[in-house]
């Protein structure tokens, strides 16, 4: 029987309690003078090892995979995202992605959906390129939830051992990547912009920036399995749709206690937004630390609505509570990759830049002549963004009838 990855050493714990009140997810209980370890709620982070000062507990770490090991695990996986019964467009850049990826290594390109009512979804990752669509259909799943979602995902590489599992780098992915990881001990690598296979390995080349988009560094995890990563939004291509294209859909049986949350949701209320999401819109129009009041965003909003464009801004703005984080364009908020991006009172800091570079055109609007963004602009209009957006409102709509 294989040991357990932690363990409570009886002839040393005393019941002291310092482990309880060390472990963040409540795993840990004393009975009898003797501390327990729920394994279905550790996460090995190591902080109740940490906090012992009787060295009773005992964490094990596990030895990296043989080559025979790696060998048995086969196939690419990409994550199905899926909001209210729609996939999201980054999984088609998953796949788009990973069918490169899969046909280097010579293996199936599969896509894992969990929801409820799936049957359209699944016909649609089949149409955008994927071999096998392994599908987890469950009303407790029909919305996103961390604790579900990961138990059964996790559940499901250990079943059928994927060698490269992908995620978006979204809201939902970053925390289900994460959690996932912890729970197959496997790497990581968090918002990759490019992924590769080394010919002469076979395993993925994660790239990603680093040192706030200064460098670039090519991350390789070799000794463990699955190899996982999230990828930021917008800077792949999507698949493209093949109507009619079918596959094999695989409709797991999924054990009741994988479905267990300790969350509940109550309600949900979308955020009520006039213009378009800005992972979705061709034109962005952002603003940043210059426009000196939340209310002046109805200046945005008024030229975008003219474009039929989105409401970007910079972190400064977000933190400042002028608007929402869903808003954020950068390196911690959205990438973004429009045809045309409107910056507005935005000095263009590394951080802003790295979330809006690959921006086709680049139209940046600031009052200081030496600001950072109008090295990066296609186009710089240097002046009062309060006398200029409005002029450019008004002639928009002269142009476009509106």
């Amino acid at each position: 029987m294989e040991s357990t990855p932690i363990s409570v050493l009886p002839d040393k714990c005393v019941g002291c309690k310092l482990c309880v009140k060390a472990c963040p997810f409540g795993a840990i209980v004393v009975e009898n003078k003797l501390a327990a370890i729920d394994l279905g709620k550790c996460t090995l982070c190591g902080a109740c090892v940490e906090a012992c000062k009787f060295d009773a507990i005992e964490m094990k770490k596990k030895e990296a995979a043989t080559a025979a090991d790696i060998a048995a695990y086969k196939d690419v996986w990409v994550f199905a995202e899926q909001i209210d019964g729609r996939i999201q467009s980054v999984t088609f850049e998953l796949l788009g992605e990973g069918r490169k990826l899969a046909d280097a290594l010579k293996m199936n390109l599969c896509a894992v959906l969990l929801g409820h009512n799936t049957q359209g979804m699944v016909r649609e990752l089949f149409e955008r390129g994927a071999d096998t669509v392994y599908a987890a259909d469950r009303p407790e799943l029909a919305y996103f939830q961390d604790e579900p979602y990961a138990a059964v995902i996790a559940e499901m590489i250990t079943r059928h051992r994927p060698n490269i599992v992908l995620c978006g780098a979204t809201t939902i992915g970053r925390s289900l990547g994460a959690r996932v990881a912890v729970k197959v001990h496997a790497g990581l690598t968090a918002d990759c912009t490019g992924l590769a296979i080394d010919p002469e390995t076979g395993n993925m080349l994660q790239t990603r920036p680093a040192f706030g988009g200064n460098i670039m560094a090519t991350i390789i995890t070799p000794g463990r399995r699955p190899q996982m990563a999230t990828v930021r939004h917008k800077v792949m291509k999507e698949a493209i749709p093949a109507p009619g294209r079918t596959g094999r859909a695989v409709m797991e049986q999924l054990a009741a206690e994988l479905l267990a949350s300790r969350v509940r949701r109550r309600s949900f209320v979308s955020e009520v937004e006039t213009t378009k999401n800005i992972a979705e819109a061709n034109i962005i129009v952002s603003g940043g630390r210059g426009l000196q009041a939340p209310e002046n965003f109805a200046l945005l909003r008024g030229l975008a609505e003219v474009l039929g464009a989105g409401v970007g801004s910079s972190r400064a703005a977000v933190d400042a509570g002028w608007i929402a984080y869903s808003h954020q364009v950068g390196q911690t908020g959205k990438t973004v990759c429009p045809k045309i991006y409107i910056a507005c009172g935005i000095s263009g800091q590394i951080q802003h830049l790295a979330g809006m570079a690959s921006s086709d055109i680049i139209v940046a609007i600031n009052k200081d002549p030496d600001a950072p963004i109008f090295k990066m602009a296609t186009y710089g209009l240097v002046g009062d963004l309060f006398k200029i957006i409005p002029i450019l409102t008004m002639e928009f709509k002269k142009l476009l009838g509106k």
